[in-house]
């Protein structure tokens, strides 16, 4: 399989501030890779790394085969990049839009650009304004306006925010389809079910990898944890006890569901107990496996109780 990323020791330095630390990234052809962290992990500073758009301080990167350092401008050709805030002229059409930037990368090919017009259900808006679309379709555009040269890596920061769960699922049909067809796909983003879409997941934390592999295997990283899961709606006593209590690691609340993760010092008579003493209502307490959500939080709390 070809290797499509490769980084060794990548770093990217602000001043004082070590935005990308060390990074070690291998990302194959034709796969859908994610990578999330919280606020400020350097999630947006490793797409502009790898794009050629920012120089690493220093480390090693090679893009579709390309030595990052000396041949910045042979990877640019060969890639396309979906910034968080993608420019789109509002003022010109959608046809207009994909013009302009077919032009930028000297693609005349009208064929083609009808053919982006399909594939991302535009023909209808060819004629009207870029300004004028929903959130939705102007991601949809601004999509289609970078991948225009047909580039064999696509960039994506964030490429669903702010979109409603059935564009999102539309959205994702679409890069499944890029990746069929050979396509490689590096995507950032902070929803949790969209890293299960992901053929393969790193987790970046104040710069560092913290974690990297298919969802499987990043569930799997917490074997050495117990993930417990209760029908307790919120109860400010019994979560202070239990933040409080040595062993417990992770206390988390979805509408009626209370999820626990504790290491293997506290077993499930001592969890049971605790509860118990704080909540005096009936319960049932039940292990559960681990899902993506609580890999990332435990993942990239830095130890912290959360």
């Amino acid at each position: 399989m070809t290797v499509t990323i490769e980084t060794q020791n990548l770093t990217r330095i602000f001043g004082d501030f070590v935005a990308v630390d060390k990074l070690n990234l291998s990302i194959n052809s034709g796969e859908i890779f994610g990578l999330l962290g919280p606020n400020a992990a350097g999630k947006s500073t490793t797409i502009r790394l790898l794009a050629g758009i920012l120089r690493p301080n220093s480390g090693e990167a090679s893009i579709l085969g390309f030595n990052l350092f000396t041949q910045t401008e042979l990877i640019k050709q060969r890639i396309g990049y979906v910034a968080q805030q993608f420019s789109l002229y509002p003022d010109l059409t959608v046809f207009e839009n994909i013009m302009f930037y077919a032009g930028l990368y000297g693609v005349d090919n009208q064929n083609r650009l009808h053919e982006l017009l399909d594939l991302y259900d535009l023909i209808q808006f060819k004629n009207k304004n870029a300004g004028l679309l929903s959130g939705g379709y102007k991601r949809r555009l601004a999509i289609a306006c970078a991948t225009t040269h047909d580039p064999e890596l696509l960039f994506l920061d964030e490429p669903t925010a702010g979109i409603d769960p059935v564009t999102r699922k539309e959205l994702w049909d679409l890069f499944y389809s890029l990746s069929t067809n050979g396509k490689t796909l590096f995507v950032t983003t902070h929803y949790m079910e969209e890293a299960e879409r992901c053929n393969r997941l790193a987790f970046l934390s104040h710069g560092k990898l913290v974690a990297q592999g298919t969802p499987i295997e990043i569930r799997g990283s917490l074997k050495d944890r117990r993930i417990y899961s209760s029908d307790i709606p919120h109860d400010p006593v019994l979560t202070t006890a239990l933040m409080k209590s040595p062993g417990i690691q992770l206390v988390n609340q979805f509408g009626s569901e209370l999820r626990i993760i504790t290491d293997t010092s506290v077993s499930p008579e001592q969890l049971q107990y605790l509860i118990a003493e704080n909540y005096k209502i009936p319960f049932k307490l039940q292990a559960v496996t681990p899902s993506i959500e609580d890999a990332f939080i435990l993942l990239t709390s830095n130890g912290e109780k959360q």
